[in-house]
């Protein structure tokens, strides 16, 4: 009977891991003005103690974030597997940017209406 193997687990490399790919998405533009947008009213919705607006805010932005981190690991990838002009891999960046904006459209009805519901609240 062999001994049982010991577990490769190390929280901390998964941890380096995680912030640099998160370094990569916050570097680009189109996703580091969605945060900069989504940060202002989240703190104000703390502020206030508008729980469900917090975790709305929250949420929206992190759907965001996944669905741009899944289209760029998609095109990254993309492009790695097939360098020239393919039709199919266009196909499927266009699906995984359509994936991106339907997620980026309700993250930003999200912080609209939060934004909206805020200013309701400091105005009475």
């Amino acid at each position: 009977m062999s001994k049982p193997t010991k577990s490769n687990y190390d929280p901390i490399r998964k941890l380096k891991v995680i912030f640099s790919g998160l370094h990569f998405a916050v570097s680009d533009f189109s996703v580091a003005y969605k945060l900069v947008l989504s940060v202002p009213v989240f703190i104000l919705s703390f502020i206030l103690q508008q729980w469900v607006d917090v975790t709305l805010i929250l949420l929206a932005t992190g759907m965001m974030l996944v669905s741009e981190l899944f289209n760029s690991a998609i095109e990254i990838l993309c492009d790695f597997v097939q360098p020239k002009e393919d039709i199919h891999i266009g196909i499927i960046k266009d699906i995984a940017a359509a994936a991106a904006g339907v997620s980026i459209f309700a993250w930003a009805a999200a912080l609209i209406l939060e934004s909206y519901h805020l200013w309701q609240l400091y105005k009475n």
